[in-house]
């Protein structure tokens, strides 16, 4: 039985209790054993950490500064095949004084222009990847979530600014990424830019998006394992951070 962990925590108002429980039941029904934690310090457990097929953050913001260093187990783990999806705030504004952190994501976010209900559309760019295929784009009144996004990252979707008009419209239109998978060593990321509450997973391509997102990244440690694959392929005794 593949396991997946979902770390649940931070801003209420990205309802990460409600979004962590909807995540959990979907596992679940593809016979995966999910555990829900509150704590980060859990992804200091490698040992754990290793055992897993996926990782799941639904942890908004972080104002605790948890130092060089302490993401190390949860790093190793995703390169050595281990799983990382994810969305929204609960994945890319989360534990904002990590760069480390933030490189594994592939992403940080900057701000969503015009805030919560602003219209505006998801453009799937990828019809090549088992995540969006057969999904058209569409339209969504939600944040629109401008981030600061990794050119390495294999962008699925965009979304264009402005919508709103702000001090970023000097720059003109600009497409900005939205769902995107990377890998990480041995392991697969996957990120949805939607998901500011649970309720947006009631729209149809929402939902169908994040679920194989998630099934794809999990993937990745079964592969691994049949391979032989081990994070030490990656290592380095470089300074990174």
């Amino acid at each position: 039985m593949k396991k997946a962990l979902i770390l649940c925590g931070g801003w209420d108002g990205h309802q990460p209790v409600l979004v962590s429980e909807r995540f959990k039941k979907f596992l679940e029904s593809e016979d995966f054993e999910v555990a829900i934690e509150e704590d980060v310090q859990v992804t200091k457990d490698l040992e754990r950490l290793q055992t897993l097929d996926l990782f799941i953050p639904v942890w908004t913001m972080c104002t605790e500064n948890l130092g060089y260093g302490f993401f190390k187990p949860l790093l190793e783990a995703a390169g050595g095949g281990m799983g990382v999806a994810g969305c929204h705030g609960g994945m890319c504004d989360a534990f904002r004084s990590s760069v480390e952190y933030q490189f594994l994501t592939g992403a940080n976010w900057v701000a969503h222009p015009g805030g919560d209900g602003v219209l505006h559309r998801i453009n799937i760019i990828s019809k090549s990847s088992p995540i969006t295929e057969g999904i058209n784009s569409f339209d969504i009144s939600s944040e629109q979530y401008y981030l600061h996004v990794d050119p390495a990252n294999e962008v699925l979707a965009t979304t264009r600014f402005p919508t709103v008009k702000w001090y970023h419209s000097a720059n003109g239109d600009v497409d900005v990424p939205q769902i995107w998978t990377r890998k990480w060593g041995h392991g697969r990321v996957f990120y949805n830019a939607l998901g500011h509450q649970n309720n947006i997973f009631d729209i149809p391509e929402a939902w169908e998006l994040m679920k194989r997102g998630m099934l794809w990244a999990a993937e990745g440690k079964r592969i691994a394992v049949e391979k032989g694959l081990s994070a030490d392929d990656f290592k380095s005794d470089k300074g990174m951070f």
